[in-house]
């Protein structure tokens, strides 16, 4: 509208005749209208640089927004999934501990010991001390481990002096059992007997149980309770390749157990 005034006024300066104050005042005005539409150009334009500033920061705030939004999204996220784990940790612990607990007292039954293992450990202290006997007992099912040299010589089946007064010790514990059946097992290692006696281990390791059943009975135990069983070297508790290996193979066993 400011330009229109400022053309009119040129205008009217253009078509008549006025005086020199009123065109010096006219030509003032038209300055002060074109300086007063250029200040309004310049602050027009520093308003849209303002805007454009504005809606730059907008913008910007908008990003930092959507990723605040995101990240706090994902710790969520996150923090679910690290709650879901530590609850699936306190159930393992849990299940762990009441596993622990079972373990426990399946061990301390397991290992309860019998009165029959009792006594017989007492027997034959000095012997299971020395390494000659070992006794076991898992279940209600106990076993007399001896070595083969503790009771014969090399390719008999005769009960020796020392084999004799060990068993003496082990059926002074047997006479009292009750509701057991006892079992005498021969085992040997691997090396053919080949002897005109014993053709086989099979004859050799039947014949020692045999001979350790007699033996027993001798002494007082039971003999309806007794019974024998040769399992020559097809039951080794090591591999048979080496001396010692074969020394353990080499055993009687007394297995005594619930009818």
């Amino acid at each position: 509208m400011r330009t229109r005034l400022v053309l009119a006024a040129l205008v009217a300066l253009s078509t008549g005749c006025v005086s020199k104050g009123k065109f010096e005042a006219k030509t003032l005005e038209a300055e002060q209208l074109a300086k007063g539409l250029n200040d309004e150009k310049g602050a027009r334009a520093a308003a849209e640089e303002k805007v454009k500033a504005l809606e730059a920061e907008r913008d910007a705030l908008n990003a930092r927004l959507t990723t605040s939004e995101s990240r706090l999204t994902a710790g969520s996220a996150e923090r679910r999934a690290l709650e879901e784990k530590n609850a699936q940790l306190q159930a393992l612990n849990d299940e762990l501990a009441r596993n622990t607990k079972q373990l426990s007292q399946a061990k301390a039954e397991l290992e309860k010991k019998s009165s029959e293992y009792e006594n017989l450990a007492q027997s034959l202290k000095q012997e299971i001390s020395d390494g000659k006997i070992q006794l076991s007992e898992l279940k209600g099912k106990m076993t007399v481990q001896l070595k083969d040299k503790i009771l014969f010589a090399s390719g008999s089946a005769r009960v020796g002096k020392e084999g004799e007064d060990a068993l003496a010790k082990i059926a002074d514990a047997l006479k009292t059992v009750q509701g057991k059946i006892i079992r005498v097992e021969g085992h040997t290692d691997d090396v053919p007997i080949g002897s005109a006696q014993f053709p086989t281990n099979w004859e050799l390791s039947l014949a020692r149980a045999m001979a350790v059943v007699r033996s027993l009975q001798d002494a007082g135990v039971d003999p309806t309770t007794l019974s024998a069983a040769g399992y020559g070297q097809y039951q080794p508790i090591a591999a048979n390749d080496s001396p010692e290996n074969r020394s353990l193979n080499r055993r009687i066993e007394i297995v005594l157990a619930p009818k």
